[in-house]
């Protein structure tokens, strides 16, 4: 399903009022930042502070005022998860001081969808932000949610922030730019050898390391009921009916999943 402007479904719509920011302390300098479009992630240190994502263009007054609640010290950099426009929609009015780095499937994505706010900086493979003694890392597994996802890492404090990688309840698979269902597990495996406990999800609330590792096997699961269903020679309209997905963990299907994510799966697994 294409989206205008870039919006993930769980986007508003931008004449709405916008949502009341809150911020969740998750160690002692970092936070959460959500209502109002996608989690975001706040570091603060001497010499600045390190965002990941930025939310809608009508949130970033808010977003500046949060972060004054934490400290004096300017927004330096913004890590972008994906391209969508709940995550980037911040971008043209902090460009002008800030850096947004972003991996280059979702700089070309968002160069595609016409989205204002492109990055200067963009990565292949991972790139890494050092700021006032502490460090940030950014990292490209794969194909999942979009061609352009990453997963930003946070040594120091043992958690990662996976953007829409990782979401509560089912999975939006955007395959108008390059998602996949199939190797979205992979991808997300792939992260499993980093040494974290803490999880930021994309959407919902903060998550434990073995939450990541049930959501995924509760996409394994999906795709292997899916599977039968297709050796069983079942058409498409039958499977769409008869999927369950309410019984595992970290799943609950809504209307994105059924009209959209669910349909270009089976079709994706047919091939």
């Amino acid at each position: 399903m294409a989206l205008a402007g870039g919006l993930a479904p769980r986007g508003r719509a931008g004449a709405q009022a916008p949502e009341e920011l809150k911020l969740e302390q998750i160690k002692s300098d970092l936070y959460m930042l959500t209502g109002s479009g996608g989690n975001m992630a706040v570091l603060t240190t001497d010499e600045g502070v390190i965002l990941v994502d930025d939310k809608f263009d009508r949130n970033v007054t808010e977003i500046l005022a949060k972060v004054r609640t934490l400290t004096d010290k300017p927004v330096r950099y913004v890590l972008t998860t994906h391209h969508h426009g709940d995550h980037t929609g911040g971008n043209p009015r902090l460009l002008g001081s800030v850096e947004i780095i972003a991996h280059e499937n979702a700089r070309a994505n968002m160069v595609k969808g016409s989205q204002p706010g492109l990055p200067r900086v963009a990565f292949s493979d991972g790139a890494a932000v050092y700021l006032g003694g502490k460090e940030v890392r950014t990292r490209y597994y794969g194909r999942g949610h979009t061609n352009g996802d990453v997963a930003v890492y946070y040594p120091a404090h043992r958690l990662v922030h996976l953007g829409d990688l990782l979401v509560e309840g089912t999975p939006f698979i955007d395959y108008a730019n390059g998602g996949s269902g199939v190797a979205w597990t992979a991808t997300l495996e792939q992260t499993l050898p980093l040494d974290f406990d803490t999880v930021i999800p994309g959407h919902g609330p903060v998550m434990k390391r073995q939450d990541l590792v049930n959501w995924i096997a509760s996409f394994k699961t999906v795709r292997e009921r899916i599977a039968r269903m297709l050796r069983e020679k079942r058409p498409k309209a039958e499977i769409l009916t008869a999927l369950k997905v309410d019984d595992l963990a970290g799943w609950k299907p809504n209307q994105f999943w059924t009209k959209s994510s669910l349909p270009g799966l089976i079709d994706e697994l047919s091939r």
